[in-house]
């Protein structure tokens, strides 16, 4: 599940980034209003974490363009303005949802993942494989297939390219982010470890360039 999360504080922000990646989610980290706004309307998230205290272009701003543009990607907004006028503000001006700051993180984690749910932006499928980013369940041919938490994530931006060739750079980068913490040759065990579980014919190798999940014609 890819989200975008908008906040400007480096510190709290910084937690929970790292808390929504151990959770099992993909985060990109806006710091900036017109920044989240140029990433949401050029892809495809499956859900928006919106501060609204944000620079250069302030969240409620970026909510109506949003809602103007009529993109409909679920949108939980998260800020210390906690009172009843300032929930109503957002809710009216499009919001799915609407958090404090002070809230627990395991209530931000199982709101964000309700609203998903919610959207039905909860699952992908190529061809005979299905996934449910949600429950992080996967079958092929309806019977489920047990896989580790990155081999997961690696099949998960495989499906959501819809048959692109990844690099290698992209999926450590998706993976990790500039952590860092990253063996030179993971990605090419996940992959392995993917076809081994899958069937070889699923999984393309381009030389030189990355890996793409073949889809069957249409």
């Amino acid at each position: 599940m890819h989200l975008l999360f908008a906040e400007d504080d480096a510190l709290l922000g910084a937690g929970l980034y790292a808390a929504l990646g151990k959770a099992g989610f993909e985060v990109t980290w806006a710091k900036d209003g017109q920044s989240a706004l140029d990433l949401i309307l050029a892809r495809d998230f499956d859900a928006v974490v919106l501060d609204i205290g944000l620079p250069v272009l302030g969240g409620m701003e970026v909510l109506r363009r949003l809602r103007a543009a009529r993109r409909d990607v679920p949108v939980l907004i998260l800020t210390a303005l906690d009172s009843t006028p300032s929930k109503v503000a957002g809710l009216e001006a499009g919001a799915d949802d609407y958090l404090a700051k002070t809230a627990e993180l395991d209530e931000l984690i199982a709101r964000v993942r309700a609203l998903i749910r919610r959207a039905g932006r909860g699952s992908l499928s190529v061809g005979e494989l299905r996934m449910d980013t949600a429950a992080r369940v996967v079958t092929l041919r309806g019977v489920p297939v047990h896989l580790a938490r990155r081999e997961f994530d690696v099949l998960r931006l495989l499906m959501e390219a819809s048959g692109r060739v990844l690099t290698r750079s992209q999926l450590e980068q998706a993976l990790y982010g500039d952590s860092g913490a990253v063996d030179s040759n993971a990605v090419e065990v996940y992959i392995h470890n993917l076809r081994s579980k899958l069937g070889a014919s699923l999984l393309k190798t381009v030389r030189g360039v990355g890996y793409a999940l073949v889809r069957p014609p249409s």
